[in-house]
């Protein structure tokens, strides 16, 4: 496989793992981590104007710089509520899974995009494809924008 399979692969698993602890019950989100959730959500809004990822109509920096935007705003979310941020690549998530788990798994999507825009700035473009599936991972219907619908208790 390569890198960016394997950090999607990585990412799904351990984003997985926390959904079905909560949908199971035995992670229920405290108030620090809903309002989390709702931060992440209002920090990282795609400014997309409703139209469904991909967006190959939007120049390559906007696209990657979208990608890139959930990294840093992860890293503050983990920050923010004590959690540490684990690599994914080549580890099955802890259980039970909880906000640790969740983060780590949307992070290592938003890491690829910094990594695409450092390449990108060096004159490197990504390959359209592993773009198209960072963006359907993180943004539109059923996918990582759509966190909040599982925090409701």
């Amino acid at each position: 496989m390569d890198e960016f399979t394997d950090r999607l692969d990585g990412a799904w698993n351990w984003w997985s793992a926390a959904i079905a602890e909560s949908q199971e019950g035995r992670w229920v989100r405290d108030a620090v981590e809903r309002q989390v959730i709702k931060d992440i959500g209002a920090a990282t809004n795609a400014l997309h104007g409703g139209r469904p990822a991909p967006f190959t109509e939007d120049p390559w920096r906007i696209r990657i710089g979208r990608i890139a935007n959930w990294a840093g705003v992860l890293r503050l979310a983990a920050r923010s509520g004590g959690w540490v941020l684990q690599p994914v690549v080549g580890h099955s998530p802890p259980h039970p899974a909880g906000m640790a788990e969740l983060l780590s798994g949307i992070y290592a999507v938003g890491e690829q995009g910094e990594i695409w825009m450092r390449r990108l700035m060096a004159g490197e473009l990504p390959p359209e494809s592993e773009v198209v599936k960072a963006e359907c991972f993180l943004i539109g219907p059923g996918s990582v924008e759509d966190l909040e619908l599982f925090f409701y208790d």
